[in-house]
């Protein structure tokens, strides 16, 4: 069939000379072999559309064969030679036509057995070509740079094109015996015996709340939200200084470094500079109030307490990140990179809806960028298997009412932050809004609102809005203004007995 095979050796299959240039990877004998094998045995589709789709078909005839198939299988019905021409049309197909190029195809078909190599085969190549491309445009990208383009920002951009190819290439997934995730589970809730605290997480220091949530899961997304004033970013603070403070590792045969207690912690800090941050931190370690160091205004044993806070710093495993003005897929990239040369191990982000989406989501309005955020900040915490703690804004409308504790239908863009979460805290103090009730001094108002400072004095409360792993409440925590430190409540029971 001369015709045939000059549209074979149009597909390049012909045992001609070399071409002068370099052809983009491809195998027209693949394609058309599982074509073939879909066309007599609908079955072998099954094998390679999970991770296959048409556009990893070097030729376009072979993309639309492809597709009209995979529509025709999932509706049910019998994808063949003679099915498929009454979608394709009668074309030329360079002196083929269209029902001649199927029936051989189906006459040349590998086994199904073969299906799922040669599709992985087709799906391999499609990805080279895929890197071929970007390789491509990073040239092009640097060559052609515009004025206000910056070099660290080109990196990232092929750092998320080349993370978008990795995700397409994967073949994991699927399912799996239900003895492998089991294996897993004891796995995880004998580590959990061993560690300190009994937690199947990472201790947040704060031992009411860790029993509460068992600690802060790997892959779980953590939103803290409050009011302004509340002290979420404290809390934050407080949190991953402790997990940084308490790491421990031991070295596996390999080399590598595992973690065994405590964690790395990577802080984005996208409202605050990293010194103010670092006064913070400093404030909480020392006992010394912040406003009293920027001031310079401490006596000789304050500053020691501050050296000794700062020399502890400097040995924990605490990076911070103050670039304001991110993207989620600047911050992706970041993670990655500060996983793959320091580890990491808890991942916090200050704040939210200070984040950027791409361009289209900003187009299409805040919701929709929201969105794209907490979906991202949510695939980042799976594919890297550490929690993430977002923190977030709440809406204005828990000013109006006279019970001012927040609820989930206060976040700010609450649909996708409420719904992508796996767990939502909130931070509340009482205190802060009495001390702007205060009566006038004398009238019984005022003595009913000095007993209520004093009850809620140096109180907050964090309340679990929605946890997906265990239950919702209130956890009660001491609140150190000046220091903005949070710590563990003493209990009555806990404390020793009276005499």
């Amino acid at each position: 069939m001369p015709a045939i095979e000059n549209f074979a050796e149009r597909l390049g299959v012909s045992r001609a000379p070399e071409p002068t240039f370099r052809l983009a990877p491809h195998n027209i004998e693949a394609e058309q072999a599982l074509l073939g094998a879909i066309l007599v045995n609908n079955d072998a589709y099954d094998r390679v559309s999970d991770f296959l789709r048409a556009d990893h078909f070097s030729e376009d005839v072979h993309r639309r064969i492809f597709d009209v198939a995979a529509q025709l299988i999932r509706a049910g019905k019998l994808a063949s030679p003679i099915t498929l021409k009454t979608f394709l049309g009668d074309h030329d197909l360079g002196g083929v036509t269209v029902p001649q190029y199927l029936a051989r195809l189906a006459a040349e078909a590998t086994t199904v057995i073969n299906a799922e190599d040669y599709g992985r085969t087709i799906h391999d190549l499609a990805i080279r070509r895929d890197l071929i491309l970007i390789g491509e445009d990073i040239v092009n990208s640097a060559y052609d740079a515009a004025v206000d383009a910056t070099p660290r920002g080109q990196i990232e951009e092929a750092e998320r094109k080349l993370y978008a190819v990795a995700e397409t290439g994967r073949y994991e997934g699927g399912f799996q015996r239900f003895s492998d995730a089991l294996t897993i589970a004891v796995d995880m809730a004998a580590k959990a015996f061993q560690r300190d605290g009994r937690l199947s997480g990472i201790a947040t220091g704060l031992t009411d709340l860790d029993r509460y949530m068992g600690g802060l899961q790997a892959s779980d997304l953590v939103i803290v939200a409050g009011r302004p004033g509340m002290g979420k970013t404290a809390l934050a603070t407080n949190i991953a200084f402790n997990i940084a403070k308490a790491y421990e590792f031991s070295v596996r045969p390999d080399g590598a470094h595992e973690t065994t207690n405590g964690g790395i912690v990577g802080f984005f800090s996208l409202e605050m500079s990293a010194e103010q941050l670092a006064t913070r931190v400093i404030a909480e370690q020392s006992g010394v109030p912040s406003y009293k160091i920027r001031r310079g205004d401490i006596s000789e044993p304050e500053f020691h307490r501050i050296a000794d806070a700062a020399r502890l710093m400097q040995s924990i495993p605490f990076y911070i990140d103050q670039t304001g003005g991110l993207s989620i897929a600047q911050l992706t990239a970041r993670a990655r990179r500060l996983k793959r040369q320091r580890g990491l191990d808890v991942l916090v982000i200050d704040y939210l809806q200070l984040l950027g989406g791409s361009k289209s989501s900003r187009s299409d309005g805040r919701v929709q960028e929201v969105t794209e955020i907490t979906t991202g900040l949510k695939a980042l915490a799976k594919e890297m298997n550490v929690p993430v703690i977002a923190l977030s804004q709440l809406s204005r409308q828990v000013e109006s009412r006279d019970d001012k504790r927040p609820q989930l239908s206060d976040l700010r863009e609450s649909g996708s932050i409420e719904q992508d979460a796996d767990v939502v805290m909130f931070v509340f103090r009482e205190e802060y809004y009495l001390k702007n009730k205060q009566p006038r001094e004398g009238t019984e108002e005022f003595v009913a609102w000095q007993t209520d400072m004093e009850r809620f004095h140096g109180r907050a409360e964090v309340i679990i809005g929605k946890q997906r792993h265990g239950p919702t409440g209130t956890v009660e925590l001491a609140f150190e203004a000046e220091m903005t430190r949070f710590s563990n409540l003493a209990r009555e029971d806990a404390l020793p007995d009276q005499i």
